[in-house]
């Protein structure tokens, strides 16, 4: 029998796994917000590449798609997006994004 101690860590752990876990939506959101202008549609770059390649670009908090655009000078408009603390908090979210729609996901988005 579990005591309420117990019961009250148990729902604690839930919470903050659910609080730190990435969200396809949340990186559809921070996609539309720092990526659309350049790179158009979010569903054709997605697929423009495997899941393993996307999950490659986006290991240590995206530092291979950062360091891609960091030095390119056609990039350089994002520059300070990819210097942000708020690409590092968006990362997972557009790591979760690229991976879902990518070319071997088999994920296909619906229509809004």
């Amino acid at each position: 029998m579990m005591t309420k101690f117990n019961k009250l860590m148990a729902l604690s752990f839930l919470l903050a796994a659910s609080v730190l876990t990435a969200a396809t939506y949340k990186g559809q959101k921070a996609y539309i917000e720092s990526c659309k202008g350049c790179h158009g549609g979010g569903q054709e770059l997605a697929a423009s590449k495997k899941m393993s390649t996307w999950e490659k670009f986006m290991d240590k908090k995206g530092e291979k798609l950062a360091d891609i655009h960091m030095s390119s000078k056609r990039a350089q408009a994002s520059w300070e997006y990819f210097e942000s603390r708020k690409f590092t908090k968006d990362s997972r979210h557009l790591e979760d994004f690229l991976t879902e729609y990518a070319r071997d996901s088999g994920n296909v988005p619906a229509c809004n």
